[in-house]
């Protein structure tokens, strides 16, 4: 009997030669295993699913959903309408205008003032510019006064001539202003436009538009 052949065990169960069975770890075991993995990782699945079903059905992404259009809309959105007060500017009846011709041809200072004053402003000097400006003025004209006119009495009277020039000086009255006629002049603006342009000089600006259709 070789040494290999467990005891109580001959015959045909003999063990001979040098060659043996190889014990084999039994598969069971690992199949268990590979089945519980598989089944762990099919409950995760399953479980993702559910949730994302319930997500969906539940609207669970509704509140970021309505979040992006609501702040889009409020990013385009026009400020919203304000009263905007009118200009405090002096009316024509407040300003005294001294009109002087700086151009060859004679008349144009006395007709234009006559105009001036049909349309409210008071009339100060008439006749020829002096030296600095005689002859000077390139254009329909300019608007001369103090510092101080050139917010309140200088844009009044500039709504009656289009093109002219506006330039101040060292006077300190604020409504006593010059209007010197320039080479170019043919006429004062007609009384419409000048009445439209001065409406809206001294009217409020427009309130802004909202832009918000769509949202």
């Amino acid at each position: 009997m070789s040494m290999l052949t467990p005891p109580g065990m001959g015959g045909q169960y003999r063990i001979t030669g040098d060659k043996y069975p190889r014990m084999r770890r039994p598969r069971g075991r690992r199949r268990l295993a590979l089945g519980l993995v598989a089944s762990v990782a099919a409950l995760g699945l399953i479980g993702w699913g559910t949730l994302q079903l319930i997500d969906v059905f539940t609207g669970g992404g509704s509140k970021a959903t309505a979040a992006g259009p609501k702040s889009d809309c409020a990013s385009k959105a026009s400020p919203s309408p304000t009263a905007t007060a009118p200009r405090a500017l002096p009316s024509p009846g407040q300003i005294t205008v001294n009109v002087l011709n700086a151009t060859p041809r004679s008349g144009l200072a006395k007709k234009t003032a006559d105009e001036l004053q049909k349309r409210g402003f008071r009339i100060g000097d008439v006749g020829n510019a002096p030296k600095a400006y005689d002859k000077k003025i390139a254009g329909t004209g300019m608007v001369l006064g103090a510092k101080s006119a050139a917010e309140a009495a200088l844009p009044v009277l500039g709504t009656q001539l289009a093109g002219a020039q506006v330039k101040t000086d060292a006077r300190t009255s604020a409504t006593e202003v010059d209007l010197l006629i320039g080479t170019t002049f043919a006429a004062l603006n007609s009384k419409k436009d000048a009445d439209q342009a001065l409406a809206a000089l001294t009217g409020p600006a427009p309130a802004p538009s909202s832009s918000q259709k769509g949202c």
